[in-house]
């Protein structure tokens, strides 16, 4: 079943370049915020958008995202409100792909058959759910991939030969590949090493690879670019909403926040872009 991160994936390779995946955490510093940065990401650059659903035990995370978390939790976001941003972003925009990435509880603890119809209602295109392994696809994967879901699978360089055939049998939309070890926000793998890693990957699937976790800067997301079919990037654009905040989770006087995270979301789009013409 062809959805829109199939449809944006063949759109970029027609044009010769990879995506950029921009993450940010639904609900920071609050709702209202959060909404028009959701709106504006696309017109910034961003090819895909992961949109963090806040949970309070983010054990993949690193200080910034988890941070970002807990500012959208104190703000009162839930798991509607997310849903609600993603329908009224899709009133403007029917094209941008949009991923919801997170934790398995906050979707268990809705039910998952009402959280994948409530997803598919509001417009969400694919999933990352980092704390559920393959064994337990018929938990959520399949259910999700059978209603039009891409279930996106996360491939980190420990991965063993044997342990990837499972891990890929139902992952779709596109393999996120983990650079480094450890949580986000970490080191930046170089190109040598990111060679080897995706020419192995590519040996066992067809999907399109995104390389995240440690990509930072618009040199690192075009270095990914160039050997990838995506670059994603959630901590630096995630720190840089934070530097707007003042001690109170609120914009500080007179700064921008839409504007000053898209400003960022533009220079990395723009490595992106010009990443396969150096």
């Amino acid at each position: 079943m062809t959805n829109r991160i199939d449809t944006k994936f063949e759109q970029l390779a027609a044009e010769g370049r990879g995506a950029l995946v921009a993450y940010f955490m639904a609900g920071d510093p609050d709702l209202e915020t959060s909404l028009a940065l959701l709106k504006a990401m696309p017109e910034a650059g961003a090819d895909i958008i992961e949109l963090g659903m806040p949970f309070t035990d983010p054990m993949a995370d690193g200080p910034a995202i988890q941070k970002a978390g807990n500012r959208a939790l104190r703000a009162g976001q839930t798991m509607q409100k997310t849903f609600d941003m993603v329908r009224s972003f899709r009133q403007g925009n029917d094209t941008t792909p949009i991923v919801l990435m997170g934790y398995y509880n906050p979707i268990y603890s809705r039910g998952v058959e009402t959280w994948i119809s409530e997803a598919r209602a509001a417009g969400v295109d694919g999933m990352i759910i980092v704390d559920l392994p393959a064994e337990e696809d018929a938990e959520l994967c399949i259910p999700a991939v059978e209603a039009g879901l891409a279930f996106i699978r996360l491939v980190a360089p420990t991965t063993s030969e044997a342990r990837l055939a499972t891990v890929l049998n139902n992952t779709s939309g596109f393999v996120y590949y983990v650079s480094v070890t450890g949580i986000t926000g970490g080191r930046t793998a170089g190109e040598d090493e990111l060679k080897p890693a995706l020419a192995r990957l590519r040996a066992h699937t067809d999907l399109p690879l995104a390389v995240g976790f440690g990509i930072k800067t618009p040199k690192d997301a075009a270095s990914a670019a160039r050997l990838a079919d995506a670059s994603v990037v959630g901590t630096s654009i995630v720190a840089r909403l934070a530097e707007c905040l003042g001690k109170d989770d609120r914009p500080k006087p007179g700064v921008d926040v839409t504007k000053e995270v898209t400003a960022l979301v533009a220079e990395l789009a723009a490595g992106v872009r010009g990443a396969r013409k150096s």
